[in-house]
């Protein structure tokens, strides 16, 4: 009895152990699992996708042509600028075509003026009109100042006028003594009865020789007993600063070198400028100074730029005419003063072949500065047209 329970005990024992063998033989080891991402939303439930996102789009393809198009226009103004500001420099400041300045083209002309006439309380006289000149506003030294004044109607006739007065005087000023005698002026019909009255004011030999200022001339009318007025403003400086003596050329660099001679009187900055026509009398060039200056005998340059030769094709010889200079009298009232007018033909120069002028265009550090600004906005905006073609 004991030998058969230990034999069935013995026989469990080892189908036990035979079947735990076999499970750790099929059943691999249990090992800690690694933490799994959440698996994606459906199409449905995910953020909407960016419009244009794919370049393949109707969307994006219209983005791009528009920003294509925002880029081409500013390539095509970036260019226009760039070749406008070189055109317009491709000359000196003190070099440039005359008909660019058409109010220096005859500076001295008389200064008009035609207004209603203005009766001492302010109104308009009826049907009357006074026609005014002035031959300058500027004067120093000994020079002198012209007037005129006419009468007319509606139509432009002329009408019988009087001057009953005229007074010139030193306008109210803070900086002047108060108190300076006023000085009669004379009008006149100096032209046998057109009815052009005139008059002449030389500030130096009319009260005025030791005075720098403002000078108002007041002329007081009668038209068929109408009564009004005008008024002429005269800026007077007794300096004289430097005055002429001649004119020399030179070919110099391509270029027609104007010097004229000058014995300065006051050192400091002057401004002078001169025109230039051609043969047949055609306003060609204005030609400027403007620099320092010391007392002495001096030379002011005015130089005619070759490539405005080359590209006026003027006919030579040319002429130089109606030069006027001043001095710059800087933090005073008047700010300038006068040297003596040359009016009409000062200098006629020789004759040249074009060849004999250069066309290069004209060069400094600051208009080279620009151009290489101006070029990097065309040169971006063209890289930007290129990336964006198709």
């Amino acid at each position: 009895m004991s030998r058969t329970l230990g034999a069935v005990i013995a026989g469990v024992a080892a189908a036990v152990l035979a079947g735990v063998l076999l499970l750790s033989e099929e059943t691999p080891a249990v090992v800690p699992a690694a933490p799994v991402a959440a698996a994606p939303a459906p199409a449905s439930a995910a953020s909407p996708v960016p419009t244009g996102a794919s370049p393949f789009t109707v969307e994006a393809q219209r983005a791009r042509e528009a920003k294509l198009a925002l880029w081409q226009g500013r390539l095509a103004r970036a260019e226009n600028t760039l070749a406008t500001y070189r055109h317009s420099t491709r000359y000196p400041h003190e070099a440039r075509p005359l008909l660019e300045h058409p109010d220096q083209v005859h500076p001295f002309n008389p200064i008009a003026d035609d207004i209603p006439l203005r009766t001492p309380g302010g109104e308009p006289g009826q049907g009357v009109r006074v026609r005014t000149t002035q031959d300058r506003v500027y004067a120093s030294g000994d020079e002198s100042v012209r007037f005129t004044v006419r009468a007319v109607d509606d139509k432009g006739q002329t009408l019988p006028l009087l001057v009953t007065r005229a007074l010139a005087g030193d306008l109210p000023d803070r900086r002047q003594v108060a108190g300076r005698s006023q000085v009669a002026v004379n009008f006149t019909d100096a032209n046998s009865g057109d009815g052009t009255l005139s008059a002449v004011l030389q500030p130096s030999t009319q009260g005025f020789a030791d005075f720098a200022g403002t000078i108002r001339v007041q002329v007081y009318l009668n038209q068929g007993g109408q009564l009004g007025n005008v008024y002429f403003d005269v800026v007077y400086q007794p300096l004289v600063p430097a005055e002429w003596a001649g004119v020399r050329e030179a070919l110099n660099n391509g270029s027609l070198d104007f010097f004229m001679k000058a014995r300065v009187a006051r050192p400091g900055r002057y401004v002078v400028s001169a025109r230039v026509d051609d043969a047949n009398g055609k306003p060609f060039a204005l030609l400027s100074f403007n620099d320092e200056v010391a007392a002495g005998a001096q030379e002011f340059r005015l130089t005619l730029f070759g490539k405005l030769v080359r590209d006026g094709a003027p006919a030579f010889p040319l002429t130089l005419r109606d030069v006027q200079g001043f001095l710059l009298v800087p933090d005073q009232f008047p700010d300038r003063a006068m040297l003596p007018r040359l009016a009409g033909v000062v200098h006629t120069s020789r004759s040249y072949a074009a060849t004999s002028f250069s066309d290069a265009e004209w060069r400094s550090e600051e208009r080279d500065r620009y151009l290489a600004e101006l070029n990097k906005d065309v040169v971006e905006a063209g890289q930007q047209v290129d990336a964006l073609k198709p």
